[in-house]
């Protein structure tokens, strides 16, 4: 048996879950998401806990159990406690404000980049070189992060760019310069 695919996902009170066939409905105070599962795996609800479980012990079969109560286990999470991935940016000009609903990434182009944030999504900047991204899809809320870092991606030598929170970047040593 799996081991992430055994194990009973419980669900909090405030969310309430439908299964129709093969399409499960989580809704919760943070927003409601909508997943279409494979059709092989056979999803219960009872007693306030979600079970998944499996045809076989086929190789399919054996990695879409564990990846099926994953999704499910993420949609639950996000639609009671919600996703952030929190950004920094690090490099002299560099600074990120809120125009509106919009983001605007100052990052040494010739011209400021304005994002919007896809539906379901909130971006926040607590100052010039903080952004963060929350919601309830931690599909979306990473897609999205990934995309604003990668306008300018950390770079080994100066450690400039954007980067999560948290991130190591390996630095290198730059040339080293000899004297004749």
């Amino acid at each position: 048996m799996s081991r992430i695919g055994r194990m009973p996902i419980d669900i909090p009170a405030g969310v309430d879950v439908k299964l129709d066939g093969q399409i499960i409905k989580v809704k919760g105070p943070k927003g409601e998401l909508t997943r279409t599962l494979h059709p092989d795996m056979k999803v219960t609800i009872a007693d306030n806990v979600i079970t998944v479980e499996r045809p076989s012990d086929e190789k399919e079969h054996r990695s879409l159990h564990g990846l099926t109560r994953a999704l499910i286990a993420n949609m639950v999470t996000g639609v009671s406690t919600g996703f952030k991935k929190e950004l920094e940016i690090v490099g002299v000009g560099y600074r990120a404000q809120m125009k509106g609903k919009k983001l605007a990434l100052t990052l040494g182009f010739s011209h400021p980049l304005e994002l919007d944030a896809p539906e379901g999504i909130t971006i926040e900047c607590p100052s010039a070189t903080q952004i963060v991204v929350s919601g309830a899809n931690n599909e979306h809320v990473g897609e999205f992060a990934a995309k604003i870092r990668g306008y300018r991606l950390p770079e080994p030598y100066k450690g400039k760019g954007i980067r999560y929170v948290g991130e190591h970047v390996r630095r290198k040593a730059g040339k080293a310069g000899t004297k004749k």
